[in-house]
């Protein structure tokens, strides 16, 4: 839903067909059309970031680590940091 969501948003609106023999986020960069054959640098993106997101609870976590550690007016990197511990 969401590659033919950006597909019709951002780009010419037609949808191919999944491969099977591509993964999950190599399959939507090709879909969204980011790709051509599903095996570079994007689909590698894609999985890095699906697999950090997947957990939805880890998000939460994260998100509200970085923000504590932040508003406490401490260097992004520790917040960054924090926030990346709250995935682990």
């Amino acid at each position: 839903v969401s590659a033919r969501i950006y597909r019709q948003t951002f780009r010419d609106g037609v949808v191919k067909s999944g491969d099977e023999n591509l993964d999950w986020s190599a399959n939507w960069a090709k879909l969204c059309g980011l790709t051509k054959d599903g095996n570079d640098e994007i689909s590698d993106l894609m999985r890095m970031y699906f697999f950090i997101h997947t957990d939805h609870e880890g998000g939460n976590v994260s998100a509200h680590a970085t923000h504590l550690v932040g508003s406490a007016l401490s260097d992004p990197y520790l917040s960054y940091a924090a926030g990346m511990c709250g995935l682990a």
